[in-house]
């Protein structure tokens, strides 16, 4: 099926659902309504015949009642799910129309330098990122960040590769995690305020009286007021135990407070962990790295899910504190903040050493289903192949992902070993640099694991690293040229460092002199040539493409060139063997004014 027929009936399918859910909502009301009704005329008819008749109305009917709430609860969080699933479905609709802007960007994950990074679009608006993501915590977002930030390991890449085809054949129960992610965000800061409280001393359990105190003052208080209602003790012993007991209390909540702040305000997001991990845990995988990851949220035969359910009630019962009308006696009756302190602290004892692993795995699920995502709304890409040898690239209708369908014109690419250069000539705008970053975008993709806008690409592991987007920075008084010297520096350091990179260039030394713009240009290539480095080059300077003369083994001549017909251009933006002889530059300066 494809990806647009799957979305739309879908959302006809959930549509109906809502319907159905919306109708019981209102029945439900509609049941509630009837139910305090029958309460109030239960006390009024049957209040003058006898109380055990009363007494056992009520408490039915209470009963009765009390089942609708939460049944009317349930009924409310499965609207609210659905209609995050109505929201997913829509933006997939609007990502096949190119329209993938709904999306988080990553902007925050651009580093301040990088070898490609801002060369070819992966972070900001109408980025790689925002066209991937489909993460929904900040744990999710991180790891596909990194993923795109970074070559894995070819082991890794083929584990990834078969975890991603197993959940691309998911999209039900991909859509499902995400629609419990968008629930509500799973923070950085709630990892880090769970980390801050593990690394933290324990205040109770630590001290065996606190531990004694936790179940002898309850006794103590709970049958003291028995004594008293049977006459055994006066009320002023009872209001002296009581009046003890508050005090206790009190002291308590004082040290109980900053325990609280450590891990208040994080219930939502446990609710959303706690789901997303249960949802994980009953689905049977196939492929090992999914199975490695599910096994991360199982200790000893108990379930993660389970044990976060455990930690959300505790953090319920605590923050009961909000309530004085219901904490009070609690806490003076039962010392409630020692009893849930304790609970935390026996919790935090027993699964500190896995909690962080929960959260890590669940970033691994996320970020390996929009890599999922990716590969099920392009059933037409390919999955890269590998080879072991340094270096080798081959692939067939390569295209750039981020060019709508319609509009994208791919292109083949082929350097057969290490110290083949491919020297790409052309006009302005016939398609130089995009063809570069089309490359370069989707060797990101392969080393990520994911499928690649292609219909063929097998390559070399690599390390992508780029000189195409220069800019000067005031902050750091850096001119243009002096930046791109910085990043060919770089460049130069691992080439003379005999590094696995592949090497993608736009316009060398733009920023200086055209004499030694060619001079220093030739030198690079040079220098290239003589360490076996591989990659493309884009140049306007087509005395360039003579070095094939001298290194008729190492230099590929390709070019873009551009048609003229009565002073319009033309082009076709498709990659010929040669170098080019069309340049377009005079007509582009003849219609802006310039006389020539």
């Amino acid at each position: 099926m494809q990806p647009g027929t799957f979305y739309n009936e879908r959302l006809e399918d959930l549509k109906q659902d809502l319907i159905v859910l919306q109708k019981k909502k209102s029945l439900l009301a509609w049941l509630r309504f009837a139910t305090v009704i029958a309460l109030l005329m239960a006390l009024y008819f049957l209040l003058a015949l006898a109380w055990p008749y009363v007494t056992a109305a009520c408490l039915l009917l209470s009963a009765l009642f009390t089942r609708l709430v939460f049944e009317d609860l349930k009924n409310k969080s499965l609207i609210g799910h659905i209609n995050f699933l109505i929201i997913i479905n829509e933006n997939e609709l609007k990502a096949l129309q190119h329209n993938y802007y709904p999306f988080s960007d990553g902007i925050e994950y651009m580093p301040k330098e990088h070898a490609y990074a801002a060369d070819l679009d992966i972070f900001g608006h109408a980025s790689l990122y925002q066209y991937i993501n489909r993460t929904c915590s900040d744990m999710g977002s991180n790891t596909l960040a990194q993923w795109l930030l970074g070559p894995s390991a070819k082991e890794i890449i083929s584990e990834r590769q078969t975890a991603v085809k197993e959940l691309a054949a998911q999209t039900e129960w991909r859509q499902k995690l995400q629609a419990f992610g968008e629930a509500k965000k799973i923070r950085t800061e709630t990892q880090t305020r769970l980390q801050d409280w593990f690394n933290a001393e324990d205040r109770f359990i630590a001290n065996k009286i606190w531990l004694w105190l936790k179940y002898l003052l309850p006794v103590i208080i709970l049958t003291v007021i028995a004594l008293n209602i049977t006459d055994v003790l006066n009320n002023y012993v009872r209001n002296y135990f009581l009046l003890a007991s508050a005090l206790l209390a009190f002291y308590v909540s004082k040290k109980v407070t900053p325990l609280h702040n450590q891990v208040s305000k994080i219930t939502d997001e446990l609710e959303v962990l706690e789901d997303s991990i249960r949802l994980i845990e009953e689905t049977s995988f196939v492929s090992e790295l999914l199975k490695n990851l599910q096994a991360q949220f199982r200790n000893k035969n108990e379930s993660a899910s389970g044990k976060i359910k455990q930690l959300k009630q505790i953090l319920e019962r605590l923050d009961l504190r909000f309530n004085f009308v219901v904490f009070i006696p609690l806490d003076v009756l039962l010392q409630w903040d020692l009893q849930q302190a304790i609970a935390l602290e026996n919790w935090k004892r027993q699964n500190k050493e896995n909690v962080m692993h929960w959260f890590e795995a669940l970033g691994n699920f996320e970020a390996t289903a929009s890599l999922a995502t990716l590969a099920f709304n392009h059933p037409e890409w390919c999955y890269p192949i590998f080879k072991e040898q340094h270096f080798f690239m081959e692939g067939k209708d390569v295209g750039h992902p981020l060019i709508q369908p319609d509009k994208r014109v791919n292109n083949p690419v082929k350097i057969d070993k290490a110290g083949e250069l491919m020297l790409v000539t052309g006009s302005n705008m016939a398609g130089k640099s995009t063809y570069l970053r089309s490359v370069g975008i989707n060797t990101i993709l392969a080393m990520a694991g994911a499928p690649v806008c292609a219909a063929y690409f097998c390559l070399s592991p690599v390390q992508i690293i780029s000189s195409m987007r220069i800019a000067d920075n005031l902050e750091e008084s850096t001119s243009t040229f002096y930046a791109e010297l910085k990043k060919l520096k770089a460049i130069i350091d691992k080439v003379n460092n005999n590094e696995k990179i592949f090497i993608l260039l736009d316009e060398i030394l733009r920023g200086t002199n055209s004499l030694d713009r060619h001079t220093g240009s030739v030198a690079l290539i040079k220098q290239l040539v003589k360490h076996n480095a591989s990659g493309i080059i884009a140049t306007h300077d087509v005395e360039l493409a003579k070095m094939k003369e001298e290194y008729p083994a190492n230099i590929l001549n390709h070019h873009f060139d551009v048609q003229v017909n009565n002073d319009e251009l033309y082009f076709d933006y498709r990659l010929k063997e040669g170098i080019c002889s069309s340049m377009n530059a005079s007509i582009l300066m003849k219609k802006i004014g310039i006389e020539l």
